[in-house]
């Protein structure tokens, strides 16, 4: 969850909002003078916390100004793209009835019609209405959807609400390990696990099956919506290279105009 605080500290100074031009994503100039940012390496395999070293993270990812704009914008598209809208009405050749004319065309003064099932006619058919399955899938920009996880990686690691373990390696498949290991930790009523790999231990695998409120998720699943519903987000090590790596990549990207194209698609 945000916590407005937090946020006001790492958005602005001496507790002031900052609403500026600069860019999101610290540049490498900009990054020098910044000190890194350092988490504790944390275990699984105990209930309670143990601390096996730090684990330095980039700047860029995990130190950028948060873009609460392009955050909405990334929650809103995740939200659209798979709804589809099954609202419908009849045009005026689906309404039954309405074959013959009305009235003769001229001679009774009054306004000419072809069928009472016109759209000017009460219970006649409707123009230009919803006609389902309507899709609100769109495509959002390739870099507000890069922003997006950078900005919420950011927020995350500044509320405190992102740790990193060694790996999810735990001694038992019991569910309830996993809920006092939670628990112990304080990290919160609902938790997400991100490994690199989408092949996972079995223990924590059958663990996490029977409790609703813990996830488990590889990196190239990672996304805004899934890290601002869970009150905490936990990686691996290696899941934090290889979300570093990728999103490293694509910020400093030298073909960004080739990804701005609109995106087109068959109906």
């Amino acid at each position: 969850m945000l916590k407005l605080g937090n946020l006001l500290k790492i958005t602005g100074l001496n507790g002031f909002a900052r609403f500026n031009s600069y860019p999101a994503v610290a540049t490498a100039a900009q990054a020098e003078w910044r000190p890194s940012r350092a988490v504790w390496l944390e275990n699984m395999d105990t209930v309670e916390p143990a601390h096996s070293g730090i684990v330095e993270l980039d700047n860029a990812v995990f130190g950028a100004s948060p873009r609460i704009d392009i955050v909405h914008q990334n929650i809103e598209w995740q939200r659209k793209y798979r709804f589809v809208s099954f609202a419908h009405t009849k045009t005026r050749n689906e309404v039954r009835g309405g074959g013959r004319k009305p009235w003769p065309q001229k001679g009774l003064g009054r306004a000419r019609h072809g069928s009472i099932r016109s759209p000017l006619w009460r219970g006649g058919g409707i123009a230009h209405g919803p006609r389902s399955p309507t899709t609100h899938f769109y495509m959002l920009p390739f870099f507000n959807r890069v922003l997006g996880l950078v900005s919420t990686l950011s927020i995350k690691l500044a509320q405190d609400d992102l740790h990193v373990v060694k790996n999810l390696e735990i001694p038992t498949d019991d569910p309830q390990y996993l809920q006092d290991l939670v628990a112990a930790r304080q990290w919160g009523p609902s938790v997400l696990f991100v490994d690199a790999t989408d092949v996972l231990s079995r223990n924590i695998s059958i663990s996490a099956e029977n409790i609703d409120h813990i996830n488990l998720m590889p990196t190239y699943g990672l996304n805004v919506y899934s890290m601002l519903k869970h009150n905490t987000v936990v990686l691996t090590e290696d899941a934090v290279r290889s979300v570093e790596s990728k999103l490293l990549e694509h910020l400093n990207r030298n073909d960004a105009r080739a990804l701005m194209c609109k995106f087109k698609y068959d109906k």
